[in-house]
């Protein structure tokens, strides 16, 4: 196992109407310089979006929370975002907006396996 090293993490979230401040946690973006690592998972848990937001474009969501791991990976079908460094890439994505996705403040933590914490994160807060 690689030795532990310090990481960042934002949760991701859908916010169908930024007015009213409810969200549903949708992914969460993680990144560690030391391990080289930027990576992120997402989710569209249509039934809870459809619950919070009756009238929201599912397909719109969708789309936009699948390019989020496109960026991180740094692919060509990730836009021109995707071609920034992973550093510049993670903090264009945390970065603050009042949009249908946003991001949660980031936090902090050490690990050792930044894919394995990433996948712990998921589970704990956006699959549970």
């Amino acid at each position: 196992m690689p030795a532990p090293a310090s990481y960042d993490y934002a949760v991701v979230r859908v916010v169908p109407r930024a007015d009213r401040e409810e969200f549903i946690n949708a992914g969460v973006i993680l990144f560690s310089k030391a391990h080289r690592f930027l990576g992120a998972r997402v989710e569209v848990d249509e039934a809870r979006l459809l619950a919070l937001a009756p009238a929201v474009d599912v397909e719109l969501v969708r789309r936009h929370l699948e390019a989020i791991p496109r960026i991180c990976a740094g692919t060509e079908d990730g836009g021109p975002i995707a071609r920034l460094s992973p550093s510049e890439r993670f903090h264009w994505l945390v970065a603050p907006r009042s949009a249908l996705i946003q991001v949660s403040p980031v936090h902090g933590g050490v690990c050792g396996d930044p894919a394995e914490r990433l996948d712990a994160l998921f589970r704990s807060l956006v699959a549970s």
